[in-house]
């Protein structure tokens, strides 16, 4: 019985997500977009990560401690940009995206409009939907959290960020829109660099943000589809034809 339950349980998941993948498709199908179903993962940051604390300390105006004894931190390395966890890894920006795929098993999806259909919005803050989107020959990071920045008012946070560093991020334009029942937002922005760290961005707005009750008229079972499009900025494209 205890198998049976289990292997059950199995198949009611995979319909569940097969469904909620075949609605998605159905709606963004006229404009030839590719679906991701993109599942919660609760976020596990219990201790600040190097990029957090240093952060934190030049704004107290602290620097930190610099001891004869330890090794000079080389410039050019940085830390694992995964916002789910307090990773210690860290290496050189090319290798990043290596990193993320293989210890932390993030999807990467090609294209140039794509649709982050994130699941399971009702579960309880601090959760994170993330995903990689390849595209224009750059890779992107899409994180969408669910935080409380005043207790007992969880909000919505989507970023963009790109796996570059901050002169090529100007390079870009990136669109995220909802749309359902008769209603449309949009948020068109330059994105920032994976350098910038996750964490201020959403600390200092600088993203798409959505109270629970705006998240909830756009949400479809628990489900939020967030469309996304990556173009080439069109103040750079103009100095370039010039």
């Amino acid at each position: 019985m205890l198998f049976f339950t289990q292997c059950f349980g199995a198949v009611l998941d995979l319909i569940h997500l097969r469904f909620q993948h075949y609605k998605a498709k159905r709606v963004f199908s006229a404009a030839g977009q590719l679906v991701c179903v993109v599942n919660p993962t609760h976020s596990l940051k219990y201790a600040p990560t190097r990029c957090a604390a240093v952060q934190a300390s030049t704004e107290q105006g602290i620097l930190p401690p610099c001891h004869h004894h330890e090794a000079v931190h080389d410039p050019q390395l940085v830390p694992c940009t995964c916002p789910l966890f307090s990773c210690p890894w860290e290496g050189h920006l090319e290798v990043v995206v290596s990193h993320l795929r293989q210890t932390h098993r993030i999807n990467i999806l090609q294209g140039a409009e794509i649709v982050f259909l994130a699941t399971d919005m009702h579960l309880p803050a601090p959760t994170d939907w993330i995903i990689m989107h390849s595209c224009l020959g750059h890779q992107f990071l899409l994180v969408l959290r669910k935080q409380e920045k005043h207790e007992g008012h969880p909000q919505f946070f989507a970023t963009m960020m790109l796996i570059g560093t901050p002169t090529q991020a100007d390079n870009f334009t990136y669109r995220l829109e909802l749309n359902r029942n008769q209603r449309r937002l949009k948020w068109e922005a330059t994105p920032r660099s994976i350098l910038e760290c996750v964490d201020s961005v959403i600390s200092d707005g600088d993203c798409l943000v959505l109270n629970t009750s705006l998240a909830q008229l756009f949400s479809d079972n628990g489900s939020l589809a967030i469309g996304i499009a990556i173009s080439t900025s069109k103040v750079h494209s103009s100095e370039a034809e010039m």
